[in-house]
């Protein structure tokens, strides 16, 4: 990068900051009113009808998903290449548990996994990118930033699935995101190369027989000794198939059969996940867990039925985007703050995304004190301190990735709208 270059990055950051500064009251209210009205994936009308009003005002022009809900609204349009920013809008249908002015007002749906904080995190950098390009003295915006408002991260397979199918990411370069995380102070940001969140699918193993008499085991299948078969062995034997560096983990949640002691059931379920961290395991794995537990079922003479339902693919932070992230990072809160993120065995849909382009998600610390408000628990909140950490962080990087693609290829076309 030029002085120049590093120079114009420099302004532009600085202008970040003021203008997060001098809006982090209308930050925080913007995030407590999504925090105070959650909507399931799919039905976040109300939200997206929010945001829309907001980026109207800002003088841009979202547009509606195909489904109806979430949005895409690009910033800059001029020459160069196009950058995308993504948050997930949806919430979880848990009831809120907090003693805060701001609580759902919806019963038994809250925002339970930080993704109010995600919104308005995009939505604060987009507001401050498209103040920035309106500024002539900062020669506005090197390329296109594209924003997207994404409904259903909590389906699976996740409506990051539908973003990738409406070639809302075509003619991008590369695409970041950012995930809340209550196990890391606010202020700090977690950042990691490769592997950060692992792939999750849902298996559903079901076993019939004549069913029969608790004393005569040997006239009949003895399912639930079956079940406990599958339940103990098929998880063993797949960590005997799979190199121990892909992380992959079946662990089954739910087991039914059966409901009095002298009697030998007809049919018995199982239902769990499978988790991975490598994606070409990932790819393998739903054949070995259909060859497995048939294999197993088999010797106890069980009919056997397995449902696999495809979830989401790891999220496998590409490098060159983790080095743009870091950069940024290092600008928004200096070296000492920037830490490792540990992987994670959860899943989260912008997997997809690197189904087109290069992606990295960073973890943005927010805890604030006290004991850590675990993620997916009704009682779930952050410092707010974290939403202004995140806008610059990911406004930065927005200008650093921008920077770094024009630099690389000067003679990159006009960024694509949105269609």
């Amino acid at each position: 990068m030029s002085s120049a270059e590093g120079t114009a990055l420099e302004r532009a950051g600085g202008a970040v900051d003021d203008w997060v500064q001098a809006h982090h009251g209308e930050l925080v209210a913007a995030r407590r009113h999504l925090h105070a009205h959650p909507e399931l994936g799919f039905a976040e009308h109300e939200t997206t009808a929010f945001l829309e009003q907001r980026l109207v005002a800002a003088g841009l022009q979202p547009r509606r998903l195909a489904g109806g809900t979430g949005l895409v609204c690009d910033v800059g349009r001029g020459p160069g290449p196009v950058v995308v920013l993504r948050a997930d809008i949806d919430a979880l249908p848990l009831p809120d548990l907090k003693d805060v002015p701001y609580a759902s007002t919806r019963p038994g749906t809250c925002h339970a996994c930080g993704h109010d904080v995600h919104t308005t995190v995009l939505l604060g950098a987009v507001q401050a990118l498209a103040a920035l390009a309106a500024l002539a003295a900062l020669d506005g915006l090197p390329g296109t930033v594209r924003a997207v408002f994404q409904p259903a991260e909590e389906q699976v397979p996740g409506g990051a699935l539908d973003v990738v199918r409406e070639g809302l990411l075509d003619g991008a370069s590369r695409a970041f995101a950012l995930h809340c995380d209550p196990s890391v102070p606010v202020g700090r940001i977690g950042l990691r190369t490769g592997a950060i969140t692992a792939a999750c699918d849902r298996v559903e193993v079901t076993l019939s027989g004549p069913g029969g008499h608790t004393a005569r085991p040997q006239l009949t299948v003895d399912l639930v000794h079956a079940l406990g078969r599958v339940v103990t062995e098929v998880p063993g034997l797949l960590s005997r198939l799979v190199d121990p560096r892909a992380g992959l983990s079946l662990v089954w949640g739910a087991v039914s059969a059966g409901v009095a002691p002298n009697a030998i059931p007809e049919t018995g379920q199982l239902r769990g996940t499978l988790r991975v961290l490598d994606r070409d395991v990932w790819a393998s794995a739903e054949g070995l867990v259909r060859r497995l537990v048939t294999e197993v079922a088999a010797t106890s003479g069980a009919d056997v039925a397995v449902a696999y339902v495809r979830g989401v693919p790891p999220v496998v932070n590409d490098p060159r985007n983790v080095a743009l992230l870091r950069s940024a990072a290092l600008q928004t809160v200096g070296a000492d703050r920037v830490v490792l993120s540990p992987q994670s065995m959860g899943g989260e849909d912008f997997g997809w995304f690197a189904e087109v382009l290069p992606i990295a998600l960073a973890r943005l610390g927010t805890h604030g004190g006290g004991a850590p408000l675990d993620l997916h628990r009704g009682t779930f909140d952050v410092d707010e301190r974290a939403i202004g950490v995140g806008v610059r962080l990911l406004a930065r990087t927005a200008l650093q990735a921008l920077m770094a693609d024009s630099a690389a290829d000067p003679a990159v076309p006009a960024g694509t709208p949105a269609s």
